[in-house]
C-alpha cells in the first residue's frame, strides 16, 4: 500500500535502539504491505537540486572540493567548487543542476589527491546524497543535529539500529507515528553513534508508539519480514526481529573506539606492463580492520586513494615506463586510520601491443545453460600446440596419435556455433593457468597461476580471444578456478620446493642438468636437448645449505614402476619438510568429513595451500583479478569445501565481488556466477550429517563472529557449526513460491558463493530420484534457483560412479528434460548429447590411454563445419558434425533450449509442489517489472494441478490449450522424457516435434 507523506502534527522524543541481526529480513526493496516505496505529491520546479555530502573521517584533508558536472553538462574548473562544514565528520555541498537529472562527481583536497571513484567518478542523483568511502547512498547525514526545537510534551525516544552484520554504510529511518503519515522515502538519515550502530532522534508528538523500517538508501530495507517494527515509547531494541521494550542504550557501556590499526607491512609492488599488482601484510586492531586505503603517488594523474577490502590491489591502465609510489594505511569500522605503510615504488613498462578487450555480459546467470568442455580434449585448432607430456608412450596416447593436449583455444572459437546451435549460452572451461605435473591436460595442477597455459593458445587465439570470440556470440565464459591447492612443484612466484635430483642413465628423461636461466615448468624447451624438464635444483648427493627435507638423497628403498631407484626428497611431499607451513599445510588428507580435510593434502601432487595465509590470499586474489579484468563472466570454483568457509566469506569472496565492481560496476559483480563444487558424495540431506562439509552451507554468510586470525577463525567456526548441529542452521524460502505468487527473494545472507547440485547429481540414476533428493535440500540453500546442476562430469557420474552416465537413451532424455525445467542451472559435460564414450571409466591416469576413457577426443564428431543462426539453430553443417546434430539427444537439447529461453518462470522462477498430484510435477513463477511468468510443468507422468489461476493455458510442447474456470488442471502422461509445459497467457507451442518432444 502506498502512503501519502504528511508531517507529523507534533514534536515529542522517544528512544529506540534496533539490531538487525543474521535473521533480519532484507530486501531490494520494501516487501507490501509495509513498507513500499512511498513517493509525495512533487510541486512544479525551475530546476533539480543535489546536496552532496561527503564523509571526511577517512581522508583528513585540510579542506574539501567538490568537482562536478551535470549530466550532459560541463565540468567545473579544477579543482571544483569548496564544500562547507556539515555535521561531525560530514561536509556537504548544495549544487543546482538545472533541468539534469542527475551529475558526476569527484572530490578533492585542492592540491592533487583525488577521490575519483577508482577512475570511475560518481554518478549521483538529485536530492540529499552521502558519498562515504566510495558507497554512494540517498540519506542526510545532519538531519537533525542542529539544535532541536521546543518539542510538544509527550513521548520520547532516541533510535538505534546496528548494522555490524549487513555492511551498510549509511542508514536511514522510514517511520509512522501511530495515527500519523509515513516520512519520505528514504526516510530521514542517523548519525553514527559507536561502532556498528546508528542514531536518530524521533519527536512522536501525541503519539505513543511508532511503525519503522530500516534502509541503506540504495534500495535495501529491512522492514521485519513485510510487517514493520512497532515500537513503543521509551528505550527499545529490536534484535532479530524481536522487539525488547525498555531496554538499555547499547552504547551507552561502550567506550568510544579511538585506537587505530597498526600499520600494514611489506607492502611490495610489482609491475606487468601498464599495471600494477600491489600486495602487503594484514594489519590488526583491536576491534577489526574494516579496509585499506591504498594512495598512489606519480605519473599525470597526482596522487590517487582506493579503497580496498582485501590486503591485494590490481592497478590497471596506468601511463607506460613511469615510476609510481604506493603507500597503505588500515581503516577500521570506527573510521580511525592507522599512519601510512613505507612507500613502495615500482616502474611501468610497455603498454600491451593487444589490450585487454573483455567485458562480461553481465546478464542473470540463470538465463543460461552451460555447456561443460575439457578445453585440451573437445576439439584441435591448432595441432602445432599439441603436447603428449612425459607418459606419451607409455599411457598409449602415442599409439592412438592422441597427445593429452590436443585441444585447444582455437578449437573451441571453430566450433562456438555447435555449442550455440546446441542452444548453450555459457560455457565452462577447464582451468587455463599454466600446469606442471606429468599428466596435466584438465588443468588443475596450477603452476604458474598469472599465466595462460601456451599448450592451449595460439595466434590469433588467446584466451582474450576465445572470451571476446563468445561474447560476440552472445555466450558466456565460466573459468574454472582452484584456490586450494597448486601444483606439487609449488607456485610459481610464491614457493617453489628445493627437490633433490639424480642425473643418470635412469632419470636423465625427467631431470637435467641445472641451468641457469632456463625455465623448469615441463613444457619449456631445453635447447641443448630438445627436451623439456620438470625440474633442475640440485644433482649430487651434497645437502644444500638451509636444507629442511629429511634423509635427504638417501635411497627410500623403493623402485619405481619401470624399475628406478626411488630417492628421497625426490618428489615433493608434505611430510618430507619440504615447505613451509606458512604457505603450505605439511599433511596427508585422512578424513574427508573432518576438519583436516581443509588443511592436507588432497593427493601426492596437490600441494595444499595454507589458504588462511595472508600471502597465500594476496598471491590467488591477484591471480584471478587479471581473469576478472579479462571478461569472464564467473568462476567455478574447484575443491570449495577444502577451504573453511570463513575464508571464503572474508577474504576470496568479497576479493571477487570488489575487483567486478570496481572493473565493469555493481550490476555486473551482481550476475558475476561463483558456483563452487563441494564434493558431498551421499544422499542426506547434511553430508554424513556434518553441516560443515555440506553443499549449502556454503551458500551463507557467517552467522557469528570469530578470531580475527583466519586459522583460529576456521576452527572456531568448525566447533560452533558443529556443535549447532544441522536443525539450528538457517532455511530460506528463495526457491519457493508462496501459494502461487514469486516473492522478491532475500539475499542479505547470502555468502556469494553458489553450489553445483551434489545432492540430484548423485541420483541422476533416476530422474525422479533427483527431483525428490534434490528439493529436499532447498530450503536449506540460499537460493537453489542459482544450483548448477548436472548428471555427470569430468570427475564422476551418478551415485559416485566412476564411468561416464549410462542410463539409455530414454533416461538421458527424461533427466534432461527434468534439469532444463525444474530450478537450477542446467549443465552439460560435452559429448553427452550424443551419449560420447558412455559406461567409459573417466579417468584411469597416466596409465591408460586417452582415448578409452571419458575424458577421449571429442573433435572427431565436431569435423567440417557448422553454422548458428541463433540459439538452437543450424543454418548449416557438413561433415561429421552434421551427422552429429542429426543425434536424437541433439534433437532433444535443442528444443529444451528453445523452450526455456521463451519462457521466462523455466530460468529463473520459483517453484512449488503445493496441490499438485504427480511424480516429476511442479508449478513455476517468476515477476519482475512487466514480465509475470507462470508455468505447470510435468516430466514423464500426468499430474493434477489444483488452486492454479483461473485463464488460458498452452501447452509449449503441443500448442494444446486449456482454459482453467476452476483453479484445477489435469494432464495426461506424455511419457517417457516428454514432458508438457502449461504457461498461462503463454506463446504457444515452441519449436517443432523431435524424438522426445512431441
Amino acid at each position: 500500500m502506498t502512503r501519502t507523506p504528511l508531517r507529523p502534527p507534533g514534536r515529542a522524543v522517544a528512544v529506540l535502539a534496533v539490531t538487525a541481526g543474521l535473521l533480519g529480513l532484507l530486501t531490494a526493496r520494501p516487501d507490501a504491505p509495509a513498507p513500499a516505496p512511498r513517493t509525495a505529491p512533487v510541486a512544479a520546479t525551475a530546476e533539480n537540486t543535489a546536496t552532496v555530502f561527503y564523509w571526511t573521517k577517512t581522508k583528513n584533508w585540510a579542506r574539501y572540493n567538490l568537482h562536478w558536472a551535470p549530466d550532459g553538462g560541463s565540468w567545473t574548473t579544477v579543482p571544483g567548487v569548496a564544500m562547507e562544514a556539515a555535521c561531525t565528520d560530514w561536509v556537504k555541498k548544495t549544487v543546482s543542476l538545472g533541468t539534469a537529472a542527475g551529475l558526476q562527481a569527484t572530490f578533492t583536497n585542492g592540491s592533487g589527491t583525488w577521490d575519483n571513484n577508482g577512475g570511475r567518478n560518481y554518478a549521483l542523483g538529485t536530492g540529499a546524497l552521502t558519498v562515504k568511502d566510495g558507497v554512494i547512498a540517498h540519506s542526510d547525514p545532519c538531519a537533525g543535529t542542529g539544535p532541536e526545537p521546543t518539542p510538544t510534551p509527550g513521548a520520547k525516544a532516541t533510535v538505534y539500529y546496528s548494522t555490524a552484520a549487513l555492511g551498510w554504510s549509511t542508514a536511514n529511518l522510514h517511520y509512522q507515528p501511530a495515527g500519523g503519515a509515513w516520512t519520505t522515502v528514504p526516510g530521514v538519515g542517523m548519525q553514527a553513534a559507536c561502532a556498528g550502530w546508528w542514531k536518530r532522534e524521533v519527536d512522536l508528538g501525541t503519539a505513543t508508539s511508532l511503525r519503522a523500517a530500516f534502509n541503506n538508501g540504495n534500495g535495501t530495507w529491512d522492514n521485519n519480514g513485510g510487517a514493520d517494527y512497532t515500537i513503543g515509547a521509551g528505550v527499545s531494541t529490536v534484535r532479530n526481529n524481536a522487539v525488547t521494550a525498555n531496554a538499555a542504550d547499547p552504547c551507552a557501556a561502550e567506550a568510544p573506539d579511538t585506537q587505530a590499526p597498526t600499520v600494514p607491512a611489506k607492502v611490495t609492488a610489482a609491475a606487468d606492463g601498464v599495471s600494477v599488482l600491489l600486495t602487503w601484510g594484514p594489519a590488526t586492531d583491536n576491534k577489526a580492520v574494516a579496509k585499506y586505503q591504498v594512495t598512489r603517488v606519480g605519473g599525470s594523474g597526482g596522487t590517487v586513494v582506493t579503497d580496498v577490502g582485501s590486503t591485494v590491489f590490481s592497478d590497471t591502465g596506468l601511463a607506460e615506463r613511469t615510476a609510481y609510489t604506493y603507500t597503505v594505511k588500515a581503516v577500521d569500522a570506527a573510521g580511525n586510520v592507522s599512519a601510512a605503510s613505507a612507500p613502495a615504488t615500482v616502474t611501468t613498462g610497455d603498454k600491451p601491443a593487444t589490450p585487454a578487450t573483455g567485458r562480461p555480459l553481465g546478464t542473470d546467470p540463470r538465463k543460461d545453460p552451460v555447456y561443460f568442455v575439457l578445453t585440451a580434449r573437445f576439439n584441435d585448432g591448432d595441432p602445432s600446440n599439441n603436447r603428449g607430456g612425459s607418459q606419451h608412450v607409455k599411457s598409449g596416447n602415442a599409439a592412438n596419435d592422441d597427445p593429452m593436449f590436443r585441444g585447444d583455444f582455437k578449437g573451441l572459437i571453430q566450433k562456438l556455433d555447435y555449442v550455440k546451435g546446441l542452444g548453450f549460452s555459457a560455457i565452462w572451461v577447464t582451468p587455463v593457468v599454466l600446469n606442471r605435473s606429468d599428466y596435466d591436460y584438465h588443468g588443475y595442477h596450477g603452476y604458474d597461476f598469472y599465466k595462460v597455459d601456451p599448450r592451449l593458445e595460439s595466434a590469433g587465439a588467446s584466451y582474450q580471444d576465445l572470451i571476446d570470440a563468445a561474447h560476440a556470440k552472445g555466450m558466456k565464459i565460466y573459468q574454472d578456478v582452484v584456490y586450494n591447492h597448486s601444483s606439487r612443484w609449488g607456485a610459481k612466484g610464491l614457493f617453489t620446493p628445493t627437490v633433490y635430483g639424480v642425473r643418470d642413465s635412469q632419470w636423465s628423461w625427467y631431470y637435467d642438468e641445472k641451468q641457469p636461466g632456463f625455465t623448469y615448468d615441463g613444457l619449456t624447451v631445453d635447447p641443448k636437448t630438445g627436451k623439456s624438464y620438470y625440474n633442475g635444483d640440485l644433482w649430487s648427493t651434497a645437502e644444500p645449505a638451509g636444507n629442511t627435507c629429511l634423509n635427504w638423497g638417501k635411497p627410500t628403498g623403493g623402485k619405481s614402476p619401470e624399475g628406478y631407484t626411488l630417492y628421497n626428497c625426490q618428489w615433493p611431499s608434505p611430510t618430507s619438510g619440504m615447505f613451509p607451513k606458512a604457505l603450505y599445510h605439511n599433511c596427508w588428507l585422512g578424513n574427508w568429513e573432518g576438519e583436516d580435510s581443509r588443511s592436507c593434502w588432497l593427493h601426492e601432487d596437490l600441494a595444499d595451500f595454507n589458504t588462511e595465509s595472508a600471502a597465500v590470499q594476496n598471491y590467488l586474489i591477484g591471480a584471478y583479478d587479471k581473469y576478472i579484468d579479462m571478461g569472464v563472466d564467473g568462476f567455478r570454483v574447484d575443491t570449495a569445501v577444502h577451504v573453511p568457509r570463513t575464508t571464503w566469506n572474508r577474504r576470496f569472496l568479497p576479493a571477487i565481488q570488489e575487483r567486478v565492481t570496481q572493473k565493469f560496476g555493481a550490476e555486473a559483480a551482481k550476475n558475476f556466477l561463483v558456483f563452487g563444487e563441494v564434493g558431498a558424495f551421499v544422499n542426506d540431506k547434511w553430508n554424513r550429517g556434518s553441516v560443515n562439509h555440506s553443499a549449502q552451507f556454503f551458500t551463507w554468510k557467517e552467522r557469528k563472529e570469530y578470531d580475527a586470525d583466519d586459522a583460529k577463525a576456521a576452527v572456531e567456526m568448525y566447533d560452533y557449526e558443529n556443535q549447532a548441529g544441522t536443525a539450528a542452521q538457517p532455511t530460506s524460502t528463495n526457491a519457493f513460491l508462496d501459494g502461487n505468487a514469486y516473492h522478491q527473494p532475500d539475499h542479505s545472507k547470502f555468502s556469494g558463493m553458489n553450489i553445483i547440485d551434489m545432492r540430484m547429481h548423485m541420483n541422476f540414476g533416476d530422474a525422479a530420484n533427483a527431483f525428490h533428493n534434490g528439493k529436499d535440500s532447498d530450503d536449506a540453500t540460499n537460493d537453489a534457483t542459482y544450483n548448477v546442476v548436472y548428471v555427470d562430469s569430468h570427475d564422476y557420474g551418478p551415485n559416485k560412479s566412476a564411468e561416464r552416465y549410462a542410463g539409455g537413451t530414454d533416461a538421458w532424455a527424461e533427466n534432461m528434460s527434468l534439469m532444463w525445467t525444474f530450478r537450477g542451472i542446467p549443465t552439460l559435460y560435452y559429448g553427452s548429447e550424443i551419449e560420447f564414450q558412455k559406461g567409459k571409466k573417466i579417468d584411469c591416469g597416466p596409465t591408460c590411454p586417452l582415448a578409452t576413457t571419458g575424458r577421449a577426443y571429442f573433435g572427431d564428431h565436431l569435423a567440417g563445419s557448422v553454422t548458428a543462426s541463433d540459439f538452437s539453430q543450424v543454418s548449416a553443417a557438413s561433415g561429421a558434425v552434421a551427422t552429429t546434430l542429426e543425434q536424437p539427444l541433439v534433437k532433444h537439447v535443442q528444443r529444451l533450449n528453445q523452450i526455456r529461453r521463451a519462457v521466462p518462470a523455466l530460468q529463473m522462477g520459483q517453484y512449488s509442489t503445493e496441490g499438485i498430484s504427480g511424480g516429476m510435477a511442479f508449478k513455476r513463477r517468476y515477476t519482475s517489472g512487466g514480465t509475470d511468468s507462470f508455468a505447470l510443468v510435468t516430466v514423464t507422468g500426468g499430474a493434477t494441478y489444483t488452486g492454479i489461476p483461473n485463464g488460458t493455458y498452452t501447452d509449449a510442447v503441443t500448442g494444446d490449450v486449456r482454459t482453467v474456470t476452476g483453479g484445477t488442471l489435469t494432464v495426461a502422461a506424455p511419457g517417457k522424457g516428454n514432458l508438457r509445459v502449461y504457461v498461462l497467457n503463454g506463446p504457444g507451442r515452441i519449436g517443432t516435434a523431435g524424438p522426445y518432444l512431441k
